[in-house]
């Protein structure tokens, strides 16, 4: 048996996070795409060597060849687009942030419980062995009593039409780069979910924020900060940064360390850095998802994961003084 996926949609991040990966693997086909349009759909599976091309979602859905789908589309359409392909028995990856609000992660993860089907949300970096390390080191106990964790995600984007930027669809700088950091935020925290202590704004119009900061605190007494922006004077930044009662990590680029990263620890006087493999994080991801869907093994970033942070961006929201998303 091998994992046929089909794309919901021609998006661009599709050939980076799914197609060139799966013809690196013995255990995946991207056999069908869908769009909006016929010639969008043929344009996009001619270039990239896909088999079948659908104009229309639902008739990729129906499609018994395809047993697990690819779900790019804008924020605001994942939820009603992954429950339509659960209930066509499809498994499901996501792109994040996994769904408009919280309560539609948790209908989600209901649902994929119900139809007994896997649901990952495609948090790429988690899969990466970078991001297994600090977790490991975070759990050995190297750098003591945890005491606070930042992490960022910060990079311009001055097209202000962007899809990102449209309330309609679930844009907003903390659902597009910050659901980055927030997820970050609780898997180098120790897996803890935080709670919103403060959050601060700027914004792009009334509704959607064009940056978002804000302060956390965890359930075993450390702190956080994370913070985000498409448009703000921190121009790019990609980081994380783990600070112990011991000792402290910092990170440049734990989002796809394959491009570059730098990786230090810092323990009493002394330093050391570590070095990661160049393959993609794209790669190490969909190998996660089908050995869930193939073989049944546990996926890090689960739909019940997603819920938890999916209630972490929307206490932003509220402390922010926003609205948390609605579904498209």
């Amino acid at each position: 048996m091998s994992l046929r996926i089909g794309i919901l949609g021609a998006a661009r991040i599709a050939p980076t996070a799914l197609v060139k990966p799966a013809s690196a693997s013995s255990d995946v086909e991207v056999v069908a795409v869908a769009a909006r349009s016929a010639d969008r759909a043929q344009a996009f599976a001619s270039k990239h060597g896909i088999p079948r091309a659908y104009a229309g979602y639902e008739d990729l859905l129906a499609d018994p060849d395809i047993n697990a789908v690819y779900n790019p589309l804008p924020n605001g359409l994942h939820g009603r687009w992954t429950r339509a392909a659960l209930s066509a028995g499809k498994h499901v990856l996501c792109e994040k942030p996994f769904t408009a609000n919280a309560a539609e992660a948790r209908e989600i993860a209901d649902l994929a419980a119900e139809f007994d089907r896997v649901v990952m949300e495609a948090f790429h970096y988690r899969y990466h062995p970078l991001a297994l390390r600090v977790e490991e080191i975070v759990a050995s106990g190297e750098l003591g009593t945890l005491e606070r964790v930042e992490t960022a995600l910060c990079f311009p984007l001055p097209k202000f039409s962007d899809i990102r930027y449209d309330y309609h669809l679930a844009g907003g700088a903390l659902m597009d780069a910050g659901c980055y950091a927030v997820h970050m935020a609780r898997t180098f925290g120790g897996g803890e979910t935080p709670t919103v202590v403060s959050a601060s704004a700027k914004l792009r119009s009334p509704r959607v924020d064009r940056a978002m900061t804000a302060e956390l605190k965890f359930p075993s007494g450390h702190t956080g900060r994370v913070t985000c922006s498409m448009w703000s004077s921190s121009f790019l930044k990609i980081g994380a940064k783990v600070t112990g009662s011991k000792g402290s990590i910092s990170v440049f680029n734990p989002l796809a360390p394959q491009a570059y990263h730098r990786f230090s620890v810092r323990i009493g006087g002394a330093r050391r850095t570590e070095k990661f493999p160049r393959r993609a994080s794209y790669a190490y991801q969909l190998d996660a998802f089908a050995a869930a869907v193939l073989h049944g093994e546990p996926v890090k970033t689960s739909a019940a994961d997603a819920v938890e942070t999916m209630t972490v961006i929307d206490e932003i929201y509220r402390a922010a003084g926003l609205p948390p998303r609605e579904p498209s």
